[in-house]
């Protein structure tokens, strides 16, 4: 379609400014998927040369286009022609006006053909939406210019998502994120988006550009190896459990009876050789024992979480002479799967620290606040870097499923020298997803 064509459908022209407006609120999303990196770079190249082309004419013209105006897409040419008056006349300048309109609507071509699109003003009312994000959201464009992106709001995200969101891009910064919204219809959808705030001379947004691409496949392909995984995980520890019991119940039981034997044995005059014996049907009951431990501790499901982390830190400092000082504030026993992940979790981590930090001190503490449940553990010992997990990073992507089939989020900050942070965060109560 030609620039002409494009005009007569009724499409905003575009301006050096025109790439820079965006839906704030509900309706913002995360970055790019791969498919559209390529348009994004020649977008780019396009918008950079075009902004070149603009200051040239402007320069030949005597007028400025760096000094952007709010208003619609081509306003700014728009003035700029009213500035130039007989320069028109000037084949100089002709080329690089044609030039520069050329360009930009170039880079607003590939962005509605790649991408979901939309425009906001700084109080984020809608003033363009794409094709595409009416298609989207199964509303015509009538009934979107002038709305929020409540208007698309699916209520999957919490009030503090949106002050996040808002804060950052109201102070001039891009924002990433992924989006969960409902159309018109009802159907739920997930955008991946990144909002752009264009700012005046003053440094104020004026006006937000958002550039989503549709994720709610790929989101959805997560969620069922999500819930697999998590499946997986749960029969792991339904295994683990058995086996504990078979250990403790069973070979633990025969192993104690047989030392009740050998103790009566020895008190009636046996062979002293039997002493050897019963020390190392003793030391053979104490594996055994560490074995149903390390499998899953019965404490965990009989008391809770909290009872098996102060006895597991116990044993810990035993083993490896590192202090560790645990702090609970919690209040109640969360459900089962949380608490397992609370435990796992915390137990890598120290078993990490104990490997890599080379320390003698370290903290851990669970608390529950706004609904979420937290398991923080520090150390202040050599550090790493995260990109570069310590170990090959096998404990790190265990904590990693860990949290992600519990619904939650692990955090790592760590820097070489400056110790480090491992936090675990879940839902209180979990969601169905």
């Amino acid at each position: 379609m030609t620039e002409t064509g494009r005009e007569k459908e009724g499409e905003p022209r575009p301006e050096s400014g025109a790439a820079g407006a965006s839906a704030a609120e509900e309706g913002a999303g995360a970055s790019a998927p791969e498919q559209a990196a390529g348009a994004a770079g020649a977008c780019a190249e396009h918008a950079e040369a075009a902004s070149t082309a603009l200051e040239q004419a402007a320069e030949v013209a005597g007028a400025s286009a760096s000094s952007p105006a709010p208003g619609e897409i081509g306003a700014n040419v728009e003035l700029l022609l009213e500035g130039i008056g007989s320069r028109m006349d000037d084949p100089r300048f002709r080329e690089l006006l044609r030039q520069s309109l050329r360009q930009l609507s170039n880079v607003k071509f590939a962005l509605d053909e790649a991408s979901i699109v939309a425009v906001t003003d700084a109080a984020g009312r809608i003033r363009y939406v794409n094709d595409r994000f009416c298609a989207i959201s199964g509303y015509a464009r009538e009934e979107l210019i002038g709305q929020t992106h409540r208007i698309v709001k699916s209520g999957h995200h919490d009030p503090a998502f949106f002050r996040e969101l808002w804060s950052r891009i109201s102070s001039g910064q891009v924002w990433k994120g992924e989006i969960r919204n409902r159309s018109k219809n009802g159907r739920l959808y997930w955008v991946d988006t990144t909002i752009v705030p264009f700012a005046d001379e003053s440094g104020r947004p004026y006006q937000y550009l958002a550039i989503r691409h549709e994720v709610t496949e790929l989101k959805e392909t997560q969620d069922q190896l999500q819930q697999a995984m998590a499946g997986m995980m749960q029969i792991q520890e339904e295994e683990r459990r058995r086996f504990s019991r078979e250990l403790h119940d069973g070979i633990g039981q025969s192993l104690f009876s047989l030392k009740i034997s050998l103790d009566r044995m020895l008190l009636e005059g046996a062979d002293t050789r039997l002493e050897s014996l019963r020390t190392d049907v003793s030391q053979l009951m104490e594996e055994v024992r560490g074995m149903a431990w390390e499998l899953r501790p019965s404490v965990l499901d009989d008391l809770g979480v909290v009872p098996a982390l102060r006895t597991y830190i116990q044993s810990f400092e035993r083993h490896y002479g590192i202090r560790v000082r645990f702090v609970s504030t919690l209040s109640r026993r969360p459900e089962l799967g949380a608490e397992t992940a609370l435990y796992r979790v915390v137990q890598e981590a120290l078993t990490n620290l104990a490997k890599y930090a080379g320390v003698s001190e370290a903290s851990v503490s669970l608390k529950e606040e706004e609904g979420r449940l937290e398991a923080l553990v520090r150390d202040d010992g050599a550090g790493f870097e995260p990109l570069q997990p310590r170990g090959g990073g096998v404990g790190l992507f265990s904590m990693e499923e860990r949290a992600r089939a519990a619904g939650g989020v692990l955090e790592v900050r760590s820097a070489p020298g400056l110790g480090t942070e491992v936090k675990l965060t879940l839902p209180a109560e979990r969601k169905q997803p």
